[in-house]
C-alpha cells in the first residue's frame, strides 16, 4: 500500500521548506499532496506562487505525515487555526507521523504535540515556546526524529533534505539510494 503525505501550505510560507518534502517525498514513490490551509493558490514569504492539489478537510487524519514547513507569518497561521488544531490532535491520539520545522513547531508546540517529546526549531525560537510545552526537550540537532511521538522536526531552509529524507524513512522508501542520486551524500562528505 502507498504511503500517503500531506504539506500543509499557508500564506508566507517557507517555498524551499515546502517544495523539498514534496519532491524528496514524490521522487520516493510517496503520494505527497499540497494542502493549501484556505486555498489552493497561495504566496509563500518570497512571493512564490504555490498551487496546492487540494484545500484541507477532514481527510487530512488519513495522511501516514502531516507536514507544516516554517516561514512567517505561515507558521503563526498553522499555530492560530482552530480547526487545524483539532486534526492534529487527532492525528497524535492515533499514533499518526506529524512533522514540523523551522517556525512551524510553534504550532505545534500552541496544539500540544511536542509535550513529552524530543524537538527542534529555527534557533533561538525555543524560548518563544517554552511556556507551551510540558515535558519537552529542546534540541540542538539538525533533525529530531522522536520515534516513540510519531514526530519529526528541523531548524530551517538548509535543513530541509536532511528533514524531508528522514520523512521518507519513517515512511518506509529507501533513502540511501535517494540521498545518492540527489547527490546529497556528496554534499554531506564535502564538508
Amino acid at each position: 500500500m502507498t504511503k500517503t503525505a500531506a504539506v500543509m501550505i499557508a500564506p508566507g510560507c517557507e517555498e524551499v521548506e515546502a517544495l523539498s518534502s514534496v519532491d524528496v517525498l514524490r521522487r520516493a514513490g510517496i503520494k505527497c499532496d499540497m494542502v493549501g490551509l484556505v486555498d489552493k493558490i497561495v504566496n509563500g514569504d518570497h512571493n512564490i506562487v504555490l498551487t496546492c492539489d487540494k484545500v484541507m478537510d477532514q481527510s487530512l487524519l488519513d495522511y501516514d505525515v502531516v507536514i507544516f514547513p516554517g516561514g512567517l507569518p505561515g507558521a503563526e497561521s498553522l499555530r492560530d487555526d482552530e480547526t487545524l488544531k483539532q486534526f492534529m490532535v487527532a492525528r497524535k491520539k492515533a499514533g499518526k507521523w506529524n512533522a514540523a520545522m523551522c517556525a512551524a513547531p510553534i504550532a505545534f508546540a500552541r496544539y500540544g504535540l511536542l509535550d513529552n517529546s524530543n524537538y527542534t526549531l529555527y534557533p533561538g525560537m525555543e524560548a518563544g515556546i517554552k511556556d507551551e510545552v510540558k515535558n519537552g526537550k529542546f534540541d540542538e540537532a539538525l533533525v529530531v526524529v522522536d520515534e516513540e511521538n510519531h514526530l519529526i522536526t528541523s531548524r530551517g531552509p538548509a535543513t530541509a533534505w536532511g528533514y524531508a529524507y528522514e520523512i521518507a524513512r519513517v515512511l518506509g522508501a529507501d533513502v540511501e539510494k535517494l540521498k545518492d542520486g540527489m547527490l546529497y551524500n556528496m554534499l554531506m562528505l564535502s564538508r
